[in-house]
């Protein structure tokens, strides 16, 4: 069996350079990989075209390659969270791709599979929809559109094994399943790093094969996005 495990994350990132195309997995904080963007980071890499659902908040995640201006553009579906993110958009420093969530995924998940284009009625109507093919069917308006093309997915899963078989925890399991195996490398940062052979095969959500490199993480913040109390009955 091939073992896809490297021995950090510097080696893991091996390749990414100034202009490279990312799929970042993630939702908000959860999921995020967070040992690889901080090594991005400090890389220092720029004029990075990111692909992510969003863009983490200021002072974490994805923000953090905001703030030292190494993003070039943002393909993503929500903004809200990062007032970094929507201070560059507005302000024609960063450039933005919005697109509706179901269309990320299928996009990604396209990429995936290797299917090239798809059709889909979200966005129809909107300024989604310029410059884009359409097509009745059945008396519906949908849109084409492509799968994504990117150099490097990076995701994060609860547990690994040195072949690449992943296991996702939780909401973790959001984009980071469509991501894997939809670039021309798929790295996965994980947990828990196992033998081969250790995984229950009937648990594992992504096989190995999607997978080219494979790094035990460390240090895992577990923030919480949005804190909501109950106040005092009375």
């Amino acid at each position: 069996m091939i073992n896809k495990t490297v021995n950090n994350v510097q080696e893991a990132l091996k390749g990414i350079k100034d202009g490279s195309t990312l799929m970042l997995g993630g939702f908000g904080l959860c999921g995020i990989p967070e040992n690889s963007i901080a090594e991005l980071v400090r890389l220092g890499v720029k004029n990075l075209s990111c692909i992510s659902n969003n863009a983490g908040v200021d002072d974490f995640g994805l923000g953090l390659l905001l703030q030292k201006k190494q993003i070039k553009k943002m393909t993503s579906s929500y903004v809200g969270e990062n007032d970094e993110f929507e201070r560059q958009m507005l302000s024609g420093e960063l450039e933005v791709e919005l697109i509706p969530q179901g269309t990320l995924a299928e996009r990604c998940r396209a990429a995936q599979a290797g299917i090239p284009a798809f059709y889909t009625p979200a966005g129809y109507g909107t300024e989604v929809a310029i410059g884009k093919e359409t097509k009745d069917f059945d008396g519906k308006m949908h849109l084409l559109e492509y799968a994504f093309h990117s150099d490097f997915s990076i995701v994060k899963a609860w547990k690994g094994d040195e072949a690449g078989n992943l296991i996702f925890k939780g909401t973790a399991r959001n984009f980071n399943p469509l991501m894997c195996g939809a670039s021309t490398i798929t790295i996965a940062e994980v947990e828990e790093l196992m033998p081969a052979g250790s995984l229950d095969p009937n648990q594992i959500h992504i096989p190995g094969i999607f997978v080219q490199r494979i790094f035990q993480g460390k240090n895992y913040e577990k923030r919480i996005e949005q804190r909501t109390v109950r106040g005092k009955s009375i």
